[in-house]
């Protein structure tokens, strides 16, 4: 669903007008719906019909307590990256029981949080890390329950920052590695072998990928069968990319039955889950910003906005595309013209979008959407600026869900030495 849309020559998020919420809470402004976090959610579950099955919301793509709260409610899992994201679901309302902790550097500290809590598993990304988690769990007297990453060498055809499945990268083990830590895993005294688990990339726009990464895995379980090793569940990962442009991705549905296909043709009935972060959240947030200035040189012009790559990183990180577009119409007579839409930062990188033909003027808002996912969370208070509010909206009603920080928050924790 398009939650942000024009009615009455005003941007609006669900029945919200946009310009409401900024007059109370200023700019910049992230804005989630609620409405379309839940919709996303809901189109996975449906899609895999009565296959056994969890989907798992990536915490790093949205990780305010709120948002992880709506999907919560629902029935949602989590795939969490370190012991503050867990923590975060956990203070969300989440159920630590349908939370995979992936991440290739758990800390000892994380691991004993995370058998105290009762995840589902802990997904295993080395050798080393299998040790690791052996360790801890003889130390907490629990029993670990673990899946093991495997890396299928996959090209999933995306940014190489966000390609995660190829033998390069940095990201769990080679499948025939994956072998053996299966045996060491197998004759450890405090470990549970739960299943496989693998993920390739991120933004991928084609199914392809995902089907060739599954048949690895699903040829990978039959040798672990022969080895007496017993998989009881595949985590099949996310990285299923939305339209941030001229995008044309699969829909949820196609994703899943392409999923649910290739494990029927290879009579393969174990429960699965899946971690989808980006196509969740990201076209559920917009991120709102004044135009401070406008500004000509002999090449270029610069709009000028209040809002910098420390608040939204995507277009400097990865050169990534995002729709900009007026909230309100343009003031009569206000020339067109081609800009760079850039923010403060001291940093000629910090650049949200080029060459974007705009009618606007100084005062006016401009809204940047698909900026739900790896917005926020990936925000910095570089140059000390305080990071933005965020605000959930919900129909006609809306919230401020974090408030925008302070500057004296930002060096609260220092202290000035007087040697």
């Amino acid at each position: 669903m398009n939650a942000f849309t024009m009615h009455g020559g005003t941007l609006h998020a669900e029945n919200v007008p946009v310009r409401n919420i900024t007059n109370e809470v200023g700019t910049p402004c992230y804005i989630y719906s609620k409405a379309a976090l839940e919709s996303a959610w809901l189109a996975y579950d449906k899609a895999f019909g009565d296959h056994p099955h969890l989907v798992c919301f990536a915490v790093k793509a949205n990780s305010n307590i709120s948002v992880l709260n709506t999907l919560a409610k629902l029935g949602s899992g989590f795939d969490v990256v370190s012991g503050g994201e867990l923590e975060r679901v956990i203070a969300a309302g989440g159920d630590p029981s349908k939370v995979f902790f992936s991440g290739v550097a758990k800390s000892r500290e994380e691991i004993a949080f995370a058998l105290q809590q009762g995840v589902r598993s802990i997904n295993i990304e080395s050798p080393a890390e299998l040790e690791r988690v052996q360790s801890v769990a003889v130390e907490v007297g629990k029993v670990a329950p673990i899946s093991v990453r495997v890396n299928p060498d996959v090209d999933p055809q995306t940014h190489p920052y966000i390609s995660t499945g190829l033998e390069e990268a940095k990201f769990g083990v080679s499948m025939q590695a994956s072998l053996h830590v299966f045996q060491q895993a197998k004759a450890a005294s405090h470990i549970e072998i739960l299943g496989v688990a693998c993920h390739i990339g991120s933004q991928i726009t084609t199914i392809t990928p995902f089907v060739d990464a599954l048949e690895r895995v699903i040829s990978l379980v039959k040798t672990l069968a022969e080895m007496d090793v017993d998989i009881k569940h595949l985590d099949l990962g996310g990285g299923y990319g939305i339209v941030y442009n001229d995008e044309t991705p699969p829909s949820s549905q196609e994703f899943m039955q392409a999923l649910l296909d290739t494990l029927a043709a290879a009579d393969i009935q174990l429960p699965i889950s899946i971690e989808p972060g980006r196509s969740i959240a990201g076209n559920a947030g917009i991120l709102v910003t004044e135009v401070a200035y406008l500004k000509e040189n002999t090449e270029k012009n610069f709009a000028i906005i209040d809002a910098a790559m420390n608040d939204l990183m995507r277009p400097s990180l990865y050169g990534a595309w995002h729709t900009i577009s007026p909230v309100t119409p343009p003031q009569e007579g206000t020339p067109e013209r081609v800009y760079d839409v850039v923010g403060p930062v001291c940093e000629t990188g910090d650049i949200l979008g080029r060459d974007r033909l705009l009618a606007v003027e100084a005062g006016d808002l401009l809204a940047i959407h698909s900026a739900g996912a790896y917005g926020f969370t990936m925000s910095s208070n570089y140059n000390t600026r305080p990071r933005a509010v965020e605000v959930l909206v919900n129909d006609q009603y809306w919230a401020t869900i974090r408030q925008r920080e302070k500057t004296s928050d930002l060096f609260a924790l220092e202290t000035v030495i007087d040697w």
